[in-house]
This record gives structure tokens, sequence and C-alpha cells, in this order.
């Protein structure tokens, strides 16, 4: 995402003589509306469709059985609303969709009470509302992250966001909110009483101390703060939050935590002491069953699905290159056992031989290689077939069996071979090793093979300190996304 520069520089001099606004500015009502107008299709569709399956099993059902889809749409954007979830800027994609599956499900509930107690059950189809309330679930999250993708990056989408200070955290953070602009948190400018500081974006600047900040909210009509000045005293931030909090109506402390867990962590009050629970929810014999479950149910169904699909890449794969179709490699898994994983070939076999004589040619490549264990062009790559299946993660698929026996998860970090994991810190391989590893992952669908080692502990770092079922169940609906795309893997 690009940002269109502020119009005029504020210098150190500068007090209320303020330019008349930014050249582009986030409009809330507008993203809010956009939100309202796709959740409504997205209810509207699916009810058309689930009366249209439902009927194909019950052909004497017809509209009159059905509720109102203009009332249907209406409840459900009143409960989507109460969920908060019109707020412009986002909670974040697995807050989200644990939000809407909640609020989804209360629909239901209410609906289907209301039926009973006025004696409407004989009236309504069950059989269609209840495909109406599934297709929902899955509808209204695919209809956000469309809307999302093509209008998050756009001058209106989310909310103008000020930022307190222009240090080390700071830059991270503006960073990272301009790389996610699906997030809805648009970054306008940095205040910082240091008049050498500057954020190391060229995108979001320094424009004075923080005493500008009142008149900064009012012209620009900014109603969230960011204070991103972890390296105060605590009397310090206490000052600044009791001076400028009264300016904005949302405000946002990052605390010096980074690195910690960020999804479920919840306020607590401790006799008037600010507290921070932390749920380490794979520590629980409740949240690994669940988890547990869901692989044995999903592996089961798509082992069977996947059949056909092995069969013809396995006789592809021979055809066009001589030898057996599946190949074999030792990785770690859980507790740092060695686990065979198998994988459809998609390499010659003296791709061994090919890659170190490639290394030795090709600086480019060596420094490429250091930093991704992986080359864009990879000349062990079987024409055709290979590359299909390393773009579409399909060559993943015999690892089910892995999954089914229990050595392997559905999502969690992937199982690297021995020269990649040398790469990486103690202490980052102890984590790894305390869940098991996974098909897919939180890597795998957000940086691909794009994302270098520091990306790649990064993501499985923030997977298994924040792993949830809601995060679990985004990562599968990203891992089909980005599979089907086929971007980003090679």
């Amino acid at each position: 995402m690009s940002v269109t520069p502020l119009p005029a520089r504020l210098d150190w001099s500068t007090k209320l003589d303020l330019p008349a606004g930014a050249a582009w500015q986030p409009r809330p009502w507008l993203t809010c509306l956009a939100l309202v107008v796709t959740d409504s299709a997205g209810i509207l569709t699916a009810a058309q469709l689930g009366y249209l399956l439902w009927r194909l099993a019950n052909p004497e059902i017809t509209t009159a059985n059905l509720f109102h889809p203009a009332s249907l749409a209406l409840l459900f954007v009143a409960a989507y609303l109460a969920f908060g979830l019109y707020a412009a800027a986002s909670p974040g994609p697995v807050e989200e969709l644990r939000r809407l599956t909640l609020a989804t499900g209360v629909v239901a509930l209410v609906l289907t009470a209301a039926a009973f107690l006025t004696k409407g059950a004989d009236q309504y189809s069950r059989g269609a509302f209840l495909s109406t309330a599934f297709l929902a679930a899955f509808l209204i999250p695919l209809g956000r992250a469309g809307l999302r993708r093509f209008c998050a990056a756009r001058s209106w989408w989310g909310v103008p966001v000020l930022i307190f200070g222009a240090g080390a955290t700071a830059r991270v953070l503006v960073r990272k909110l301009v790389a996610e602009p699906s997030l809805g948190l648009k970054p306008i400018a940095c205040l910082d009483e240091d008049p050498a500081r500057h954020t190391g974006d060229t995108t979001v600047r320094v424009l004075g101390p923080l005493a500008i900040a009142p008149a900064l909210a009012r012209r620009w009509r900014i109603r969230h703060l960011i204070v991103a000045m972890p390296e105060l005293e605590r009397s310090r931030l206490l000052e600044i939050l009791e001076r400028y909090a009264n300016d904005f109506a949302r405000v946002i402390v990052i605390p010096n935590l980074l690195g910690m867990a960020s999804l479920w962590v919840t306020p607590r009050d401790l006799g008037g002491v600010l507290g921070l629970e932390l749920r380490q929810n794979l520590l629980d014999p409740a949240s690994r069953f669940v988890k547990r479950f869901l692989d044995l149910l999903l592996a089961s169904v798509l082992g069977l699905l996947a059949l056909p699909v092995l069969a013809i890449a396995a006789v592809w794969i021979r055809r066009v290159s001589p030898g057996p179709a599946l190949y074999w490699q030792n990785r770690e898994g859980r507790g740092g056992k060695t686990i065979r994983v198998p994988k459809l070939r998609t390499m010659h076999r003296d791709a061994d031989r090919m890659l170190a004589d490639w290394l030795e040619q090709s600086p480019e490549a060596r420094e490429e290689w250091r930093r991704y264990c992986k080359l864009r062009r990879d000349p062990r790559v079987i024409p055709g077939i290979g590359r299909w299946l390393r773009r579409t993660s399909l060559d993943e698929l015999p690892q089910l069996w892995n999954v089914l026996r229990g050595e392997m998860s559905l999502v969690g970090p992937r199982p690297f071979p021995a020269y990649h994991l040398e790469r990486f810190d103690p202490e980052f391989r102890a984590l790894r090793a305390r869940v098991r590893p996974g098909l897919t992952g939180l890597w795998q669908v957000a940086a691909r093979s794009d994302g270098d080692l520091d990306v790649q502990r990064e993501l499985d770092t923030y997977y298994i300190r924040n792993w949830s079922l809601w995060l679990e169940l985004y990562i599968l609906g990203r891992t089909v996304a980005v599979s089907l795309a086929g971007k980003g893997a090679y």
C-alpha cells in the first residue's frame, strides 16, 4: 500500500497554524457502509442458496415456508452490529471470524426459538433455515475477505490513526499497519518529543511534538491514538495519557512486551492493579483434544477426496521423470523425534547434484538459498507437473497419512529438513518441538515462499503462542484460498 504524503510539513515552531488536512483521509462511515452492504448481500445469497439446496431434498417447500429475506438480513446485521463487527478498524481476522460465527449462531437460535414460541414451527422450513445459517457462516467471512482484498488499500478505507512515538517500536508498528491495510488503522502521522527521530517510512512522517495532538485530532477528525513509546517510565506514560486521552475516542497503548502472545490476552483487575492473563491454549488438554479431533475428521475426508488427484499426479510424474512418484525424507517431529514424511516427487532424481552445481555457478542463487533455503528458479524441479504441484502445494497431500498417524497435524509449523532447521537458534527449535508439525501453517498462508528465515521464525512463533480453534480455522480457510491462487509458492 502506498499512502499519499501530507500536503505540508509542520516544523517545531508550528503551533495552531495547521495545514487544511491530509491529501487523503479514511472515511469510517463509508467502510461501515461497505461492510453492511457486503454482509446483506451474503445473507440474501445464503438464503436463496439454502432454499434451493433444501428444495432438492424436499420439493414441497415454497417461498412461503421461508423467513422474509429482508427481515432476515436486518436481523443478521443487527446481531453483527451488537458484536462490534461494523467498526471501521477491524478486530483482526481471527477475532472477526470468532465473532461472526457466534453472532450467526445467536441469530439461528433466536429465530428457531421464536418459531416455536409463536407456534410457527410448522410454517417455516427448518431444513432451509439451517442450510441458510450454515451457508451464511461461510459466505459472510468470504465476502468480507473479498471486500478487504479490493478495498482495504483505498484511501477511504478504515480510520485515521495518530501515533505517539517515532522510535523502534513505532517504526515496526508503522510498517505493519502499512503492510496490512485490512486492519483498517491508517497511520496519518507520528508525533515525538525528539526532533531528530523519524519513522524511517517516507509515507508517515514525524510532524512535531505531542503538544500539537489535540489540534491535529480536531482538524483531521482523528479519533484513534496509538501510544508506541514503551521506553517511557510509568509516571511519564500516565501523564501523557491523562493529558491527551480525552481528545481521542480510542487509545491503544503498546507495552514493552513485543514477542509476547497477542491473541487471547485478557485484562484482569487485580485489586486496582492491571494484569494481563495469557492463556497457553496448546497446553490445555481440552484444546489438544479438539485439535486432534479436527485433524482426524478433516484428514479422513480430505484423504478420500485426494485419492484421484494423487493417482493422476503419480502417473504423470512417472511419465515425465523415471523413478518413484513419492519422495520420502526424514524430518523433525514433536519432541524432536524423527518422522518419515512423504511428498509427491517434484524434482529430478539427481536433485542434490543439480543444486550443488547451480549454487556453485550462480552467486545470486547462493544468496537466495542463504536467505530462504529455497530458489525461485530451481533447476531441480520437474517442468510442468513438478512446478504445478509445488505452486498449488498439492505435493504435500501424502502427508495426510502422517496426520492420521498422529505424527503431524493439519496446521502447525512445517517440518523442515535438517539443513533448514540448522539455520535457526536452539530456543526457536525447542519452541517448535513442543507441537506437532503441520501440513500447512501460518507462514504458508501469510508469506508463502517469499518469507525469509526471520519471517518464518516470527510467524511460527506467533502461531504457537496464540493458538486457538479460530486461528486454526482461519489458517485452513486461507490455505484453500492461496492454494487455488497458486501465488507465492515455487
